[in-house]
């Protein structure tokens, strides 16, 4: 777990994966999907090395040309390549039906990216967002300078009261992409059914990064239904540019090995003094 990469990182379902060139300090075997306790070590220190390279942008967009664009113009961003619409929110089983594409100052009367200076609060579900997305969120949540990081410029991105001008609708996060950190440009149109926002939020009705990050998240994989049977370790890696392991304790006998007991506990607690991002899920 926390290891340094030496390579770009590839997904190992894309043909381009090759395997980095690295030794994680600790050899935990991956193990498939279906597990009962996952644990993920993330190596923070890969995010402070973002903003000395240059970005790639998703489909070309650049933030800072398009928001001064539509400044100049006086008028709000409408996303062409995620549009508020049936396509960008995909082909669900059960779908509620008067969806309403909505912008966070039509659902509040002062909206904000985070509530409180930069300190992100409880995230919890909507009516179709994923547990494990909720679950990186609050993760990412609770790191401030890697959520900083996904969200770039947090403070200029910052609804402004005193200058609604510079208001324009859009906003831009980072991930963590075959390589290569991305940025990726989303309006702020958020879809929701009676005033009530249809996927992952914060608690605090007027604060939006959760939703706003899951939006370009989801726009980076083509539609929300897209994140529909993700993982968590692929969701940190993307967030943090470092990599996952995962281990099954269940199928690893831990319950009833007490010397294996004692080395997990060591080594979560050398792992925590690392600042790794440890998490456990439950199947």
């Amino acid at each position: 777990m926390y290891p340094h990469l030496c390579g770009k990182l590839f997904r190992r379902n894309d043909p381009q994966y090759t395997q980095p060139r690295f030794k994680p300090r600790r050899h935990w075997k991956t193990r498939p999907n279906g597990l009962d306790r996952v644990l993920i070590g993330a190596n923070r220190s890969l995010a402070a090395t973002m903003g000395k390279e240059k970005n790639k942008l998703f489909k070309d967009q650049n933030y800072e040309k398009l928001r001064k664009h539509h400044q100049k113009l006086e008028s709000l961003f409408i996303d062409p390549y995620f549009p508020p619409s049936s396509s960008s929110i995909g082909n669900y089983e059960k779908i509620p039906t008067g969806i309403e594409w909505k912008r966070p100052a039509e659902l509040c009367e002062s909206p904000r990216l985070f509530n409180t200076g930069g300190v992100p609060k409880t995230i919890t579900r909507g009516q179709l967002s994923s547990a494990w997305m909720v679950s990186a969120c609050s993760i990412l949540a609770g790191v401030h300078e890697l959520c900083h990081k996904v969200v770039p410029d947090f403070r200029d991105q910052e609804w402004d009261q005193e200058k609604k001008s510079k208001y324009s609708g859009i906003f831009h996060f980072r991930f963590w992409r075959f390589g290569d950190w991305v940025d990726v440009v989303v309006d702020d149109l958020l879809p929701t059914v009676d005033n009530q926002l249809l996927f992952t939020q914060s608690c605090c009705d007027d604060e939006f990064w959760t939703s706003l990050v899951e939006k370009a998240y989801a726009k980076l994989h083509g539609s929300y239904e897209s994140l529909e049977g993700g993982h968590l370790c692929d969701a940190l890696v993307d967030f943090t540019g470092g990599v996952s392991e995962t281990m099954d304790l269940r199928a690893e006998d831990y319950s009833g090995n007490e010397e294996k007991r004692s080395h997990l506990f060591d080594s979560l607690h050398t792992e925590m003094n690392n600042h790794s991002l440890l998490c456990a899920t439950v199947t």
